[in-house]
Formats: C-alpha cells, sequence, structure tokens
C-alpha cells in the first residue's frame, strides 16, 4: 500500500493550522511559506479537505484555511480518506474462480477465500489504528522524540 504524498501534506497542514489558531483563516501563502511550497500546488492538495469538512476555506484578501473543526475531532483517518478516498486497499478481485476454478461450482465460493479475510483484517486494523489518532494527539500528546521534533517545527515555523 502506498499512500500519496497528499496525505502528508494534509496532516502536516492541520497541524499547522491548529497550532495558528487565532480564528482567522491563514492564507494559503503563508502555509506553503511554511513548507517552501508553491501555494497553488498546496492548494490542490487541501482542497479535498474542504470538500470533506476538514478544512474551512474563506475567499479573498483576508482569506485562507482554518480547520473546520476542533483538533480532537480531525482523526488522521479523516484526512487519509479525504485524500485518497474511501476504497479498500486490498480488492478481491475471485481470481479462485477462474482457471482449475472456472469449473467448480458457485456455492463453492459463497465465502471470502482465507486471504481475502486475512486482508480485510489487516486493512481494517489499519483503518482502526488511524481512527483512534488525532490532529490534537500529532500536536503533542506523545512524549517520544519525533513529537518533540514535530512540536519545535511548528512552533518554530509559526511563531
Amino acid at each position: 500500500m502506498v499512500i500519496g504524498e497528499g496525505v502528508e501534506w494534509g496532516l502536516h497542514c492541520c497541524v499547522a493550522l491548529a497550532w495558528l489558531d487565532d480564528h482567522a483563516p491563514i492564507a494559503t501563502a503563508r502555509l506553503a511559506e511554511i513548507f517552501e511550497l508553491p501555494p497553488e500546488y498546496l492548494k490542490k492538495r487541501l482542497q479535498p479537505l474542504v470538500r470533506e469538512g476538514i478544512l474551512e476555506s474563506t475567499p479573498g484578501a483576508r482569506g485562507g484555511y482554518r480547520l473546520a473543526r476542533a483538533p480532537e475531532r480531525i482523526t488522521l483517518m479523516d484526512v487519509v480518506a479525504a485524500v485518497e478516498g474511501r476504497t479498500d486497499a486490498f480488492r478481491c478481485t475471485e481470481i479462485r474462480r477462474r482457471g482449475a476454478g472456472a469449473a467448480r461450482a458457485k456455492s463453492e465460493f459463497a465465502k471470502p477465500c482465507g486471504i481475502a479475510q486475512a486482508m480485510g483484517r489487516a486493512e481494517l486494523a489499519w483503518r482502526r489504528e488511524l481512527s483512534s489518532q488525532t490532529i490534537a494527539d500529532l500536536m503533542g500528546g506523545a512524549h517520544d522524540n519525533a513529537s518533540k521534533y514535530t512540536r519545535s517545527f511548528y512552533e518554530h515555523a509559526t511563531g
């Protein structure tokens, strides 16, 4: 499974917006400056988050982006689903019905095979893990070195 960099940009922007939250929209140019990205590129990456109600976008000279909900109410899975879509990573095509299986009775394929079941359990575990973590958690709930670095980065970039 490969998750596109749009998810990474989306998550980082959500964290930055949470740190910068003063109830006013943050200009696209300001967000783009933090990450040294072209504003138009970043704008395209944030559009799915607006469509899914994770971010709010305000047009105009004083416009920009802000979180549409509290950081505690935005899960990592929300962002992944907004950017990557909600389709399953593994799609069983029932290849066991081809070749030697083509002549078998359809009733033999009434239940998913062990491979489809295992992949489904793995994906469910992955989705549950991402659903259990929020933007607020990324902002500093953990005490590991990665979280300390991330917090330091945003404090420096925003302050």
